[in-house]
């Protein structure tokens, strides 16, 4: 009993204290994007709050990965944009329930073992291009800024970086909006605020089913936008743990985190809010602060709600320029600056990949693309770097007996290396001894390779001996119905 509420605790809230400020502060970094993205999704920022509510609160229960801070987010609002411009909210709604079945199926089918195919280069560009994108979604509170603005934004900063140097007891950017939105009222100064930003719900969210005919042509029309918004969230929760299972040296259940994150969309759609997921940057922001819990995430939900509904009038005056200057702070953060120096010392593959990943991603504002476009890199290089490895080492004996010894890995990239090595001229019908004890076949390009070596040698009058098989290639050779004899 002792074991299992020790293990409870350590899930939910090892220090209640530190849970609840650092949900706060996820809270707070939570508010300017999810507005900023309800717009991009063409959708009231209502309809994002609320999603962020639900979210949070749901997945606090069902996710895989405690800390993690997960609610609307703009890959997902850019996907779903066009089809509320297209079809309206409704069929947005639709889509994210859909979403989050197939997340749900997805995780039951154990499928989060696909996130092992990510690499270390690729993770790292991931973090990197969010990070500056996270940056450019507050330039235009910049562009065309008045003095006022950009002194307050250079306030919060200071106050951001400046007082964990005195205390840590409070977390800085929940001073900073104190201090900016009392200063800037005090000094009556021309600042744009939070209730600029859009229109704020004033009530509870309530359940609904989406408002939509149950019939084949809906299915046609929400299918393929539902699956694109369930693998970006997907990518974006699996990559926003993994970087938490470094911050924190704990591991989590992506699997679980896959289904959790569908029921959370579900629930999130029937509250009438849009699809979400993982938040790298308020996720970061959170764990930075000491949330390590279930807790801090079922409480960035709850105070999202507060903020929005209970105290409406106290939240939106607070200054966007507060608000900007947590999203420098977050932006600056998440950033690998350790990835820089690094640039010149890692491979030079691995490298490309990370800044193709970081390119693709902030050219396309979509990390979906980006991270696909890592990945597939990734797969590239490994390919060419294992192709590499084949050796095929000849020598001539008694007899004019030549003996080719390979080494390495046969496969379809390095397959016409194997053939390639043996030159029948050179051999001019010599006997030809094939040691492979030191090779291993793994597809049909390498079986037909070696087939095709041995019938090539044989038509030119060699005789051919292939020896050193080991147990899973010749299983395959066997299989293709091709082994040499």
């Amino acid at each position: 009993m002792s074991s299992s509420h020790s293990r409870l605790r350590t899930e939910w809230c090892p220090s209640i204290p530190r849970e609840l400020m650092a949900g706060a502060v996820a809270t707070f970094a939570l508010i300017p994007e999810v507005i900023a993205f309800s717009f991009v999704a063409g959708v009231d920022p209502a309809v994002g709050l609320f999603a962020s509510f639900v979210i949070s609160l749901v997945i606090a229960f069902t996710g895989g990965r405690p800390a993690m801070v997960s609610a609307a987010a703009g890959s997902v609002a850019l996907v779903a944009a066009p089809l509320v411009h297209a079809h309206g909210l409704q069929y947005l709604l639709a889509a994210g329930v859909l979403a989050g079945a197939m997340q749900i199926v997805f995780g039951l089918l154990r499928l989060g073992v696909l996130m092992r195919f990510v690499s270390t280069s690729v993770r790292t560009g991931f973090v990197n291009a969010l990070a500056i994108l996270i940056f450019a979604a507050q330039m235009p509170h910049f562009i065309g800024a008045n003095t006022a603005t950009w002194a307050m934004v250079g306030l919060g900063l200071a106050v951001i970086y400046l007082l964990p140097r005195i205390t840590r007891a409070v977390p800085s950017p929940l001073v900073c909006i104190v201090v900016v939105t009392l200063v800037g009222h005090w000094l009556d100064l021309p600042l744009k605020t939070v209730a600029d930003l859009g229109h704020l719900p004033d009530a509870l969210p309530a359940f609904a089913f989406p408002s939509v005919p149950f019939t084949l042509d809906t299915l046609r029309i929400i299918a393929l936008p539902a699956f694109a918004i369930a693998m970006v969230g997907l990518l974006e929760s699996m990559m926003t743990a993994s970087v938490v299972d470094e911050l924190t040296d704990t591991p989590s259940s992506k699997n679980r985190e896959c289904s959790g994150l569908g029921v959370a969309n579900v629930a999130a759609s029937f509250f009438g809010g849009i699809a979400g997921c993982g938040m790298i940057g308020q996720t970061v922001s959170n764990v930075r602060y000491g949330g390590r819990g279930r807790l801090s995430t079922l409480f960035a939900g709850a105070f999202l709600l507060i903020l929005m509904v209970l105290l409406k009038p106290w939240v939106s005056q607070v200054p966007v320029a507060a608000l900007v200057a947590i999203m420098v702070m977050v932006s600056a953060s998440t950033f690998d600056w350790g990835s820089l120096r690094t640039l010149v010392r890692h491979p030079r593959m691995s490298s490309a990949v990370m800044l193709a990943t970081v390119a693709v991603t902030v050219a396309t504002d979509n990390l979906a693309a980006g991270v696909a476009v890592g990945v597939l890199l990734s797969g590239v290089f490994f390919t060419f770097k294992v192709a590499r490895l084949l050796h095929v080492h000849a020598e001539v004996g008694e007899g004019g007996l030549r003996t080719y010894r390979i080494t390495g890995q046969v496969f379809f990239a390095s397959a016409d290396m194997l053939v390639d090595a043996f030159d029948v001229r050179e051999i001019d019908g010599a006997p030809v001894h094939i040691d492979v004890s030191n090779a291993h076949f793994w597809d049909v390009t390498a079986v037909a390779a070696l087939t095709k070596v041995v019938e090539r040698l044989r038509k030119h009058g060699s005789t051919v001996e292939v020896t050193g098989l080991n147990q899973a290639s010749r299983d395959l050779i066997l299989q293709l119905d091709a082994a040499p004899e």
